[in-house]
């Protein structure tokens, strides 16, 4: 397994391991140590920047049966489902596949979605991204017509561990997963990237906007720290 430390050295790990693995390596880390990000279902190990080849096999392999069963304990990865209820854009809704080859439709509290059951998750998946790419930029931009600042544009991405960022060009990305989430949780997201606007920081000022924009943000913002994993299932 070869591995990139984030000082850019690289160099071959000779013992293999059976799962996802990443070493962050800098001067301000003084102890080895390890972590699972859930999001990404992947090892994390942070080390100090000098610390050798060796020393990090041998760690991580002190703590071979913690991983594994911090893994093992991960829920299992989700596709969508035939019969499924989701909540879409705030709206609990149904899955319904069907035999015929139209394109996915939504009618009242029901998804329609045709052809190969095989390939239902990447249809309706699909679908969701372009509904997404519709009602995030809609709702961005009345926040952004609040605040009187520019938006660019909006891009949806397929992203493991960010829900969304703000470039400094005033264009927004949203995790396509975010559709998935209660609605105050999306109105909480839009408040969040639409100040990053005004404020490309997390400063007073920002949350001060944020909350300008949504006054219950806070309540969307605590539902993810508690649920925010699971919108992440969906591979």
């Amino acid at each position: 397994m070869k591995i990139t430390l984030l000082t850019g050295k690289t160099f071959d790990i000779e013992n293999t391991f059976d799962f996802p693995l990443i070493i962050k390596s800098s001067l301000r880390i003084k102890r080895m140590s390890l972590r699972i990000d859930h999001k990404c279902r992947e090892v994390i190990c942070s080390v100090p920047k000098f610390c050798s080849k060796k020393r990090i096999v041998e760690f991580i392999n002190t703590y071979l049966d913690w991983i594994e069963e911090k893994l093992s304990n991960l829920p299992a990865v989700k596709d969508f489902e035939d019969g499924e209820h989701i909540s879409l854009f705030g709206k609990s809704v149904v899955i319904c596949h069907q035999d015929d080859f139209g394109a996915p439709k939504l009618i009242e509290d029901k998804l329609f979605v045709g052809g190969d059951k095989a390939f239902l998750h990447r249809r309706v998946k699909d679908f969701i991204k372009r509904e997404a790419k519709k009602e995030f930029f809609r709702r961005s931009q009345i926040l952004a017509d609040k605040l009187q600042v520019k938006l660019s544009g909006v891009t949806i991405k397929d992203t493991k561990s960010r829900y969304g960022s703000c470039s400094t060009l005033k264009h927004i990305n949203y995790n396509w997963r975010i559709a998935l989430a209660p609605d105050m949780v999306i109105d909480y997201l839009m408040a969040h990237e639409v100040a990053h606007l005004k404020h490309q920081n997390h400063s007073s000022a920002f949350w001060q906007t944020v909350r300008l924009l949504d006054v219950n943000c806070d309540e969307g913002k605590s539902w993810l720290s508690v649920h925010g994993n699971e919108l992440f299932l969906y591979r």
